[in-house]
């Protein structure tokens, strides 16, 4: 069955990989970026009934825009991919700057929620939809030098298990482990040892179908992307 297919975070990594691996399995993708450069990109590649557009998610109102315009046009998604994340700059908790804790948490945190507060009022209305709200590893464990990310990764998990626990029957909300995988953000992490890891692409074969799979039995569970 068709879905339509709501993702934040779609100019790199994860977020780009499902895009493409959704529309060539035939769904319908929505989709948000902070980049121009790459929203302009993915509407010359992919067209109508797709949609791209430039949003941070970290900005309340700029996802209420967002989110009023899709939903005047398409139907509430059958799936709402919350993706988008940013890492601290590897550090002791001690030496990162305010500015930078503030922006993972922004990101991470405020973004998810700003995303869940105009959607997911229309999927309640219709009692069917999936919330998927990427985490981590690290929202699971932790390491030093990305407690910033952890703290954010870790609410995560928290959050969206009390979020499945106000939902209708017939809907889910469901923490995402995706595993580790060989992206921008795991080079920041790793450095060169980021290559030994899990392809980007290889990596969305496994993860469409599984996010495609997903229904309202898994509502509330933990889940992590099979490698």
């Amino acid at each position: 069955m068709k879905q339509l297919i709501v993702i934040t975070g779609v100019s790199r990594g994860l977020g780009l990989a499902m895009t493409e691996a959704f529309i060539k399995a035939g769904h319908t993708v929505i989709g948000c970026a902070r980049s121009q450069t790459a929203i302009e990109k993915l509407r010359q590649q992919f067209g109508s009934p797709h949609s791209f557009t430039v949003v941070d998610v970290a900005v309340d109102q700029q996802v209420a825009d967002w989110a009023k315009h899709v939903l005047a046009n398409y139907k509430p998604p059958d799936l709402l991919l919350n993706n988008a994340g940013v890492i601290n700059q590897l550090a002791p908790l001690w030496k990162v700057t305010a500015e930078e804790f503030a922006r993972v948490i922004n990101v991470n945190i405020i973004g998810v929620t700003n995303v869940i507060r105009h959607f997911v009022p229309a999927m309640i209305q219709r009692k069917q939809g999936i919330i998927v709200n990427f985490s981590s590893g690290w929202g699971r464990s932790t390491s030093p030098e990305v407690a910033p990310y952890c703290a954010s990764k870790w609410a995560i998990e928290g959050l969206t298990r009390s979020l499945a626990q106000e939902l209708p029957d017939g809907m889910a909300a469901i923490p995402l482990n995706p595993g580790i995988i060989h992206t921008d953000m795991l080079e920041i992490c790793f450095g060169e040892e980021a290559a030994d890891y899990t392809p980007l692409q290889e990596w969305s074969r496994q993860a469409v179908p599984f996010l495609l799979q997903l229904n309202s039995r898994y509502n509330g569970s933990p889940l992590t992307v099979p490698q």
